[in-house]
C-alpha cells in the first residue's frame, strides 16, 4: 500500500470532524468514500492531500509522512480535483490544462517539449482536444469537468483525488465522467480516490468502498461488503432494499425508507423512493 492513513484526527477550531481514523488505500484501484452530509468525507480527502492539516496521527505516502514532503515533490505524486474548482473564466482550455505542469517547472520558465507532450496527451485522453482554443467558461458543465480532469492528468501523478466529480452534472454527463475515470484506472493504471453521493454509481464504478459516519470509518471493502442493509442503516439511517444490477452484477439500492426511529424488516418495505439513490454531499 503506497498511501496509508494512521489514527488521524481532523477538525476546525474546537470541532472534531474526523476521529481516530485509519485505512489503507489499494494501489491501482478505484476507491470511493460514501457517507451522509457532514460525516467528514471531504474533510478526510482534504487532509489526505494536505489542503488542510490534521491534529493527530499520520498520513503516509511511500513510507513518508506527507507533511515532511516538499510541496512540489508531493504534487508530483498526487493530484486533486476539488468539489468547486476555482473559476477559470477567460482562460483557454489549453492554458488551464498547462497549469498541471507547474510542479515540474522552475520559476516562470516556458513549457518544455515534454510538458507539451503531456498536455497534448491529457487533452486527447479526456477528449477535450477539440476545445483547446476555446475559453473554459464557454463549455458545458460536462465538458468543463473533463477539462479539469485533463489538468489533473497533466500533473502526471499516479494518484488522483476527486471530490464529488459528478456534482451538478446531468445523468449522461455523470456517466461520461465516471467512465473516463474508469478508463484512466484500467488503461493508464491511475489510482483513483473520490467522494460520491450516489450509492449506485459508487457501487458500479468502485473496486473498494469506504463508508463513513460522524467522522468514523464504519466499513471498508468491496461493494458487496459495504452496500448492504445493515451498513446503510448505520451510515445513512435508511432501510434499504438491495439487489444486483443485471448488467454489472454490482449491488444496487432499489428503494429505501427512512428509519424514523425504528428498524423495519426488508420484507415489509414499500416502494416509496425510486433510484437513483443520492444521499447529499459532505463537508
Amino acid at each position: 500500500m503506497r498511501l496509508q492513513v494512521k489514527n488521524i484526527r481532523v477538525g476546525y477550531e474546537n470541532q472534531t470532524i474526523v476521529q481516530d481514523l485509519s485505512m489503507d488505500i489499494p494501489d491501482g484501484k478505484i476507491t470511493t468514500i460514501i457517507g451522509s452530509n457532514g460525516c467528514g468525507k471531504s474533510t478526510l480527502l482534504k487532509a489526505m492531500t494536505r489542503i488542510i492539516g490534521h491534529q493527530d496521527g499520520h498520513i503516509v505516502l511511500d513510507g513518508k509522512n506527507i507533511h515532511s514532503m516538499n510541496t512540489k515533490e508531493l504534487a508530483k505524486q498526487l493530484a486533486i480535483l476539488t468539489q468547486n474548482p476555482e473559476s477559470a473564466n477567460g482562460l483557454l482550455v489549453e492554458e488551464l490544462v498547462s497549469y498541471g505542469r507547474f510542479p515540474y517547472q522552475k520559476g516562470f520558465g516556458n513549457l518544455s517539449k515534454k510538458d507539451k507532450e503531456i498536455i497534448d496527451w491529457a487533452l486527447q485522453v479526456t477528449r477535450t482536444n477539440e476545445f483547446r482554443y476555446k475559453t473554459v467558461d464557454a463549455l458545458s458543465g460536462g465538458q468543463r469537468q473533463r477539462v479539469w480532469i485533463a489538468m489533473a492528468l497533466a500533473q502526471d501523478t499516479d494518484i488522483i483525488f476527486l471530490d464529488e466529480p459528478t456534482t451538478y452534472l446531468d445523468m449522461a454527463h455523470q456517466l461520461e465522467v465516471l467512465e473516463l475515470l474508469q478508463m484512466l484506472n484500467k488503461e493508464e493504471g491511475k489510482t483513483i480516490i473520490m467522494v460520491l453521493h450516489d450509492l449506485n454509481q459508487a457501487a458500479r464504478f468502485s473496486d473498494f468502498l469506504l463508508a463513513m459516519s460522524k467522522g468514523k470509518l464504519i466499513k471498508a471493502g468491496s461493494a458487496d461488503e459495504v452496500i448492504t442493509p445493515p451498513i446503510l442503516r448505520e451510515v445513512f439511517q435508511i432501510d434499504a432494499l438491495i439487489d444486483h444490477d443485471p448488467r454489472t452484477n454490482k449491488p444496487m439500492c432499489i428503494t429505501y425508507n427512512l428509519l424514523k426511529g425504528e428498524k423495519k424488516h426488508e420484507k415489509n418495505i414499500t416502494i416509496d423512493t425510486i433510484m437513483p439513490v443520492t444521499v447529499g454531499s459532505s463537508l
